[in-house]
């Protein structure tokens, strides 16, 4: 089972067990995510969706041999429009899903976030880091929602012993982003395709990593099947600044737009990096795909989208 299924690493995540000949059972409320996102795999004999919100009052027939609990508004946009929904999905939503795997003896993976990391005083950021998290702040909806998902997780690894996985998942982009999901690389990437000014928060020296969709879901499909509890940080080391990062994006479109500044949003990460030696130690992992590789690959299926979606 794969909760939020429908949204962008939920539907990359079902097609790869797909794939590899696994049964999907894809839940989501498409709150946040797209059926269109999981037509594509509807063609499987081996895959079905439920819509359904893993938050409430819903019960799933029959028992699973594995729980990947991805289900949660990831942007900014999103978890501040839907800060109690965010809230809810990091705690029932958990714990739902762990009880779920529990019942099956299955295992639970919990994909967690680096922004459990806040605005962090290390770097880069390794998992034994605790993080510089705002607890009050509007960020803090989500950024607590994934911390108290880790502390139910580990709580029902200790106390009841069961087989969990947390990976921490950084900034990850590619097909099937939403084009108005609000994260820096759809907002670049739309925002040069429709010949628009690129907006960046603050003065732009802020830095992000960030990984190509395919080599995240290697890493997650290598954490169900593994049996470490972790957390795993699984995102791409390479360092850019924003600044770095849009006018890449405007090499690679070809397209001359400015770039404007707006101010800093509140609790915004100043520095974001991946250490992933123990990724790499546990699962065999590190990421393949190039930022410069990954951004072509992206921009052109934005480009077919943007030209869909034109009259």
């Amino acid at each position: 089972m794969v909760t939020g299924g429908a949204g962008f690493v939920g539907s990359h995540l079902c097609e790869a067990l797909l794939t590899r000949g696994d049964e999907v059972v894809c839940v989501d409320n498409l709150s946040t995510g797209s059926i269109a996102n999981v037509e594509r795999l509807t063609a499987h004999g081996r895959f079905v969706f439920v819509q359904a919100d893993v938050s409430g009052d819903w019960h799933l027939e029959g028992e699973v041999d594995a729980v990947a609990h991805l289900a949660c508004p990831a942007s900014p946009p999103d978890y501040l429009r839907l800060p109690l929904e965010t809230l809810a999905v990091g705690s029932r939503g958990t714990e739902w899903g762990l009880h779920l795997a529990e019942r099956a003896g299955g295992r639970f993976l919990l994909a967690s976030t680096s922004e459990v990391y806040g605005d962090p005083s290390v770097h880069p950021q390794s998992e034994s880091y605790w993080g510089n998290v705002n607890p009050i702040g509007p960020r803090s909806v989500y950024d607590e929602s994934k911390r108290f998902a880790e502390a139910l997780t580990m709580a029902h690894h200790r106390v009841l012993g069961a087989d969990v996985g947390i990976v921490r998942i950084f900034n990850t982009y590619g097909p099937y982003m939403r084009i108005d999901d609000g994260r820096v690389v759809s907002n670049f990437v739309t925002q040069a395709l429709s010949k628009r000014p690129l907006t960046v928060y603050g003065d732009g020296m802020q830095t992000r990593s960030i990984c190509y969709v395919d080599d995240l879901v290697r890493g997650l499909v290598a954490m169900l099947d593994a049996s470490h509890t972790g957390p795993l940080n699984l995102g791409n080391p390479t360092e850019l600044t924003v600044l770095e990062l849009a006018r890449l994006i405007i090499e690679l479109t070809g397209v001359e737009v400015e770039i404007v500044h707006r101010p800093l949003p509140e609790d915004d990460p100043t520095r974001r990096r991946p250490d992933i030696t123990r990724a790499g130690e546990v699962l065999g992992w590190h990421p393949t795909v190039s930022p410069e590789e990954g951004l072509r690959r992206t921009i052109e299926w934005f480009r077919t989208q943007l030209e869909t979606a034109s009259p």
